[in-house]
């Protein structure tokens, strides 16, 4: 059934402290949502059972060894511990304790998987989602994309869609390593352009060089706070791309 984020929203916000009743109807419903895959029938073969509800994954006890069962499971993507906290007030240090237990339970059996998939989340049915991330398959999980921004709100999904699709489908993508080497070689590519550019006026290449550096050593310099924020684009927008002819001054005096 075909189901828009705010309407799955509205269902599932006054859903009951009920977590084997909903997990997997809420979790097919998020799916749909998102417009991704519904998990496959699991079939008790472990080479075939790489996206499904309750995956078997055998531990090692101090008792002896067991069988433990992810609640969703999709290889090379990630692992969900889904739990529902109705009867704890939410964002009480009850819950967090709560959620923070779901989430060793969740490490716990990613430990356990020859392959650890990059992305480990656990759920509150009808109110939050946590996520952690490792890239490397060290199993290494970190908040993503951070500490402060980890947990986010059944409420809020629309601003998560994406990232939650990437997870579902291509999670790789979210590495912010990738992303940063991306972005390195746009912006190189378009510095060798621009360096052409100035060469082709009849600039000569040293002094293109060097000018170019200090653009890159003032852009980091404002990053980091050894200048006023945007100063320097700021002043590219504001004063400079709208009169060029101010531009050899003005930024020979912010050099200076």
């Amino acid at each position: 059934m075909f189901m828009n984020v705010q309407a799955f929203q509205e269902r599932w916000a006054t859903s009951a402290d009920a977590e084997r009743a909903n997990k997997d109807t809420f979790l097919v419903e998020l799916c749909d949502v998102l417009d991704v895959a519904r998990p496959q029938p699991k079939t008790g073969d472990p080479a075939k059972d790489l996206y499904v509800f309750e995956k078997d994954v055998a531990r090692a006890r101090a008792d002896g060894p067991s069988i433990g069962f992810v609640d969703l499971y999709k290889h090379g993507c990630f692992l969900l511990e889904a739990k529902q906290y109705g009867t704890l007030k939410r964002d009480s240090p009850a819950w967090n304790l709560a959620i923070s237990k779901a989430h060793g339970q969740a490490l716990g059996y990613a430990t356990h998987l020859d392959t650890p998939p990059p992305f480990l989340l656990v759920l509150d049915i009808g109110y939050s989602f946590d996520v952690y991330a490792s890239f490397d398959g060290t199993g290494a999980y970190r908040p993503f994309p951070d500490g402060l921004r980890k947990r986010f709100f059944l409420r809020n999904l629309g601003a998560h869609v994406e990232t939650l699709r990437a997870i579902w489908t291509e999670p790789q993508a979210l590495d912010p390593t990738k992303r940063s080497a991306k972005v390195t070689r746009e912006v190189a590519a378009q510095i060798a352009q621009l360096a052409r550019a100035l060469e082709s006026a009849g600039h000569a290449p040293e002094r293109v060089a060097t000018f170019l550096m200090r653009c890159l050593f003032t852009m980091f310099a404002e990053d980091v706070g050894l200048l006023p924020e945007d100063l320097f684009k700021r002043g590219l927008a504001d004063w400079w791309l709208p009169n060029p002819a101010s531009f050899a001054a003005g930024v020979a005096s912010l050099w200076s």
